[in-house]
């Protein structure tokens, strides 16, 4: 079976050019996660995305399965886009690469509409410590891969505080997408305010 992480990062540089920048990060008992960065410019400014690398390279499995399928499974990889300059986002090369380990470590499978908590700020001074995953498919296309291999999907993340996070648990991720579109809230603005939940 082909190795899938050459064709996720020529599918993320297809989409977002070149990293100028990469970090590995190994967890015990785990693969390797890389995290890779690339920057954008806009109309509206520069934009830094990061994106997982290595999280795909095995399927997530339902934690209460007896025998995990070696081939079966969905994949994904994270990507986090934020806006240049206002903080020092590059310091969460690690949590990021801590989410991309977690169905390795953790069984998690990592779904739209979940929440991922690092139980600790994203960035210093950041105000978030959880992120939401968004559906894929816009930034990134799906990856498509031999049968009987699930395709690669990589999936957007979008910073919360605790404030929407509690929010989200109680009134859904559709509910909370909505109060954000209604309010403007500029989602890739890694020092924004709580949007107001009231």
């Amino acid at each position: 079976m082909a190795d899938v992480l050459p064709l996720v990062e020529a599918r993320l540089r297809t989409a977002l050019g070149e990293p100028d920048a990469r970090a590995a990060v190994t967890f015990l008992g785990t693969d390797r996660i890389e995290v890779l960065r690339f920057r954008d410019t806009d109309a509206e400014g520069a934009i830094v995305r990061y994106a997982t690398l290595g999280m795909s390279a095995h399927p997530m499995t339902d934690p209460t399965a007896v025998v995990a399928d070696p081939l079966k499974g969905p994949r994904a990889e994270l990507v986090l886009s934020v806006r240049a300059g206002l903080a020092d986002t590059d310091k969460v090369l690690r949590p990021l690469a801590v989410l991309g380990a977690s169905p390795q470590v953790e069984g998690l499978v990592v779904a739209p509409g979940a929440s991922l908590d690092v139980g600790d700020a994203l960035w210093p001074g950041a105000p978030f410590t959880s992120v939401l995953v968004a559906e894929p498919g816009g930034l990134v296309e799906d990856l498509e891969l031999d049968e009987p291999l699930e395709p690669v999907r990589f999936l957007p993340l979008l910073p919360m505080t605790p404030n929407e996070a509690a929010w989200k648990r109680v009134h859904g991720a559709q509910a909370l997408q909505e109060r954000w579109l209604d309010n403007g809230t500029d989602l890739r603005d890694p020092v924004r305010n709580s949007v107001p939940l009231g």
